[in-house]
This record gives structure tokens, C-alpha cells and sequence, in this order.
């Protein structure tokens, strides 16, 4: 794991990304504004340490939080990414686990015409350094982020999902330029390059 995250970081900052870490400590508030409240399925999978803080499930919220000053201050297009660990309750069997490494790039800013290349693109960057070939983009649907392109296994294990913005939740967050954002489990690209899928 620590070898592959430092062949990502290598890959991703050679292609123009800036690499963030972020808390590992969510704000109820922060997951609210992905439209994760107590109606949402994800939100009986978080781990709570208290009323208002809960353990991240995801990396999304603080990039959000990160990139909103960022969009202020840089010229675009501003691509950052993180690698962390995230916390889920899961439920869904032996492929799932409560506690997760995830690696998550977006980049935001760029003409909208271009966002599903380069998305393609990010895919295949992250896939080719972890030394992954054997996959497909599919459509699909997210409990958080409506349509996605999700990175799948032939043997249909899903490796990683993008999407694509301006999105309804950017509204949150103060966002208005077009992006593109793509979270791999790190875990699955090991287990896919090993071949223990």
C-alpha cells in the first residue's frame, strides 16, 4: 500500500496535481452538504464520536472545503488530490471493509466539453501506475453523486467512480466551475494487480 501511494503521488504530481491532507475528523456539518443527513442510506454507515463529528466515510467534503479557496486564489485548472483512510460501517460482505484507503483527484475549471476525456484520462493515469489493464468505465448510478463512470473489474468489482460537475451539490460549497473528480479504493487496486479479485 505505501509503495503504490508512492507511485501515485509521483504520477499525480507529475501530471499537475497538488497533493492535501485533510482531517480525519468530519463536521456533521460538512457531510450535510453532500446531502448526507439522517434520511440518506450512508448516513447509518458513519462512525460518530459524538453528536457533531463522526469519522470521514469519505474525502470529498474537505476537498470541497480545500478547493473552494484555492478556485479563489490559483488560476485554473486547480487539480488536487488526497489518500486517506475513510470509515464505513459496511454490510455488503467479505469485499467491504470498515476502514478503507481511498485516493481521491479532482480537477476543477476546465471546459466543459473536455470534462469526460479527461476523466477518461485521470482513469487510465491511475490505473496505469498502480499496473492495472484489465478493466471497463461503465455508467452508473451514486447514492451521492447521481450519474457516475465507474472503473470496474472484468470480473465486475468496482475499482473506482468518477463524476462530473457542475453537480447540485456544488451549489453547497460555493462552486460554479465545471470539474471532474474520480476515488479509487486503494485496497481494490492491490488486490486487482496481485490477483485476488
Amino acid at each position: 500500500l505505501c509503495r503504490l501511494e508512492t507511485a501515485l503521488a509521483g504520477a499525480l504530481v507529475e501530471a499537475g496535481f497538488v497533493q492535501v491532507a485533510t482531517p480525519t475528523i468530519l463536521a456533521r456539518g460538512l457531510l450535510a452538504r453532500m446531502g448526507v443527513d439522517e434520511n440518506h442510506d450512508l448516513f447509518h454507515q458513519v462512525f460518530w464520536l459524538d453528536r457533531d463529528r463522526c469519522l470521514r466515510p469519505m474525502l470529498a467534503p474537505h476537498l470541497y472545503y480545500v478547493v473552494r479557496d484555492l478556485l479563489r486564489l490559483w488560476e485554473t485548472p486547480v487539480g488536487i488530490f488526497e489518500m486517506g483512510s475513510c470509515f464505513r460501517k459496511e454490510s455488503q460482505g467479505a469485499r467491504h471493509s470498515t476502514e478503507f484507503t481511498m485516493l481521491n483527484l479532482c480537477e476543477f475549471g476546465l471546459p466543459q466539453e473536455d470534462r469526460a476525456r479527461r476523466l477518461r484520462e485521470l482513469a487510465d493515469l491511475v490505473t496505469r501506475t498502480a499496473g492495472v489493464d484489465d478493466y471497463r468505465l461503465e455508467e452508473e448510478d451514486s447514492a451521492v453523486y447521481g450519474g457516475t463512470l465507474d472503473v470496474v473489474s472484468s470480473g465486475g468489482l468496482e475499482r473506482g467512480s468518477g463524476s462530473m460537475g457542475p453537480h447540485p451539490l456544488d451549489h453547497a460549497w460555493r462552486i460554479t466551475d465545471p470539474w471532474v473528480g474520480i476515488g479509487f479504493g486503494l485496497e481494490r487496486l492491490l488486490m486487482a494487480v496481485e490477483g485476488r479479485e
